[in-house]
């Protein structure tokens, strides 16, 4: 049961959820004890007002997942967990969240209810509209980005939050390309009917045109007016290189090797982006520290 549970939190989706730490980073108060312990608190509440998303979704999708070929391995598709429980564990999770958020301040609580009222709606209609589905997704994660600003009192430059969008809008159009890799003969077997109004051809189009754009605002993030005057220099355009590999690693992966369906697991499981990943982060920290 517990592992049941733990498993429709969706704990590996959390990851997402680390772009609120990106203004921590690019902030230089990575280091500053006060700033870290108030965006890592932003970060859990992110996960916990995100897994009651997902418990929601899950509720709405149960008989979908249950024609899906990973989907319906979820608690609630294979019936380990009763829709009621489910409904408990979402409304205790809101408890908690909502003690929780006493601690924080009146904007960061604003830009937390904004992303759960964007994803109930994305859950309940957006969803099933082609374009505003991808564009939903984006959208949540760029409040991310904005709500760590805002809970550690920090301005964020506007090509930060253009690349955030971008790269957003790259994720969700790969997922849904990954998803039309599958094949399956039965219409009444997709879980995703939006998907009936995307092809191949289209999500590359989208992919290539939001890959392009990450690169091009990151290029002009890292050597803008306002990124050399904060950090003292313009050597972060050296991690570009990474940045411009991951894309390509990604999208290799996708149109390749037929994944992507589950973002968190090729970040999880793939070598290649994992320590490209790793490297970035490192490099990032010692031009923008040391």
């Amino acid at each position: 049961m517990i592992k049941s549970c733990l498993k429709l939190l969706r704990i590996p989706q959390w990851i997402k959820n680390l772009f609120v730490l990106v203004p921590l980073i690019f902030s230089k108060q990575l280091f500053n004890v006060s700033s870290f312990k108030d965006a890592s608190f932003g970060f859990l509440l992110f996960c916990l007002v995100s897994s009651i998303v997902y418990i929601i979704n899950d509720i709405i999708d149960i008989e979908s997942d249950r024609q899906h070929h990973e989907k319906k391995h979820r608690p609630l598709a294979t019936g380990k967990i009763k829709t009621s429980n489910a409904i408990i564990l979402a409304i205790l999770l809101i408890a908690i969240a909502g003690i929780l958020s006493f601690k924080v301040n009146i904007s960061f609580i604003l830009l937390l209810l904004s992303y759960l009222a964007l994803n109930l709606i994305y859950s309940f209609s957006f969803k099933h509209i082609v374009i505003l589905d991808i564009f939903s997704i984006a959208a949540g994660f760029i409040l991310r980005v904005i709500a760590g600003a805002v809970i550690i009192n920090v301005e964020i430059s506007s090509w930060l939050i253009l690349t955030t969008m971008f790269i957003s809008l790259f994720l969700a159009i790969m997922k849904r390309r990954a998803e039309l890799n599958i094949n399956l003969e039965d219409e009444e077997k997709v879980s995703r009917k939006v998907l009936t109004q995307y092809t191949k051809g289209f999500t590359e189009q989208i992919a290539s045109i939001a890959a392009t754009a990450v690169l091009v605002c990151y290029a002009l993030y890292t050597v803008s007016d306002r990124t050399v005057s904060v950090f003292g220099t313009d050597n972060l355009i050296f991690t570009l290189p990474f940045v411009t590999y991951g894309i390509i690693r990604y999208m290799y992966l996708v149109f390749i090797d037929k994944k992507g369906e589950n973002t968190a697991a090729i970040i999880f499981t793939d070598a290649h982006i994992g320590i490209n990943f790793i490297l970035y982060i490192i490099t990032t920290i010692y031009i923008i520290y040391i």
